[in-house]
């Protein structure tokens, strides 16, 4: 009797850590496909897309340039320490952003190659507002601050 009831909780065991081994490879699975995502979104290979205007900077509207230059403000000054005050960054650099889209009046090339600078911009924000770990949340800020920084290299 004692062998069955043992025989009988070796089994149960062993398809319960069946069952939490699945579970557990799922977990990975999304969290490597997360990590993917993240991956893309904090990638250079947009820089690959940049061009200068026959070596030139390209002109940039008054408006543009002075947001640009308040996120970069808000980069430095926003104290980041918490998980929320990663999440207030990206909603202050969201809004600064959303007005630098709204008085934006480049033309042609000029405004085609604002747009491959800031479309990886507005996703590294978004990614931002959604993270839940300060660790990530620091290294997207620091993505951030690189795309953000590199608006002097191909505007004026």
């Amino acid at each position: 009797m004692r062998h069955l009831i043992f025989i009988i909780l070796l089994i149960v065991t062993v398809v319960a850590s069946c069952k939490n081994t699945e579970k557990q490879e799922e977990i990975i699975n999304a969290n490597e496909a997360i990590q993917e995502h993240v991956d893309g979104v904090l990638s250079t290979q947009w820089m690959n897309n940049m061009q200068l205007n026959k070596g030139a900077k390209w002109g940039a509207n008054i408006e543009t340039s002075e947001g640009v230059k308040k996120m970069q403000a808000l980069l430095k000054s926003q104290r980041t320490k918490s998980i929320e005050d990663y999440h207030q960054l990206a909603n202050k650099l969201n809004d600064s952003k959303n007005n630098v889209v709204k008085e934006c009046t480049m033309k042609g090339a000029s405004h085609d190659n604002l747009h491959v600078w800031l479309l990886p911009l507005i996703k590294k924000i978004e990614l931002l507002s959604e993270t839940k770990l300060v660790e990530d949340a620091s290294k997207i800020k620091q993505s951030i601050e690189e795309n953000i920084n590199t608006y002097s290299d191909y505007f004026e």
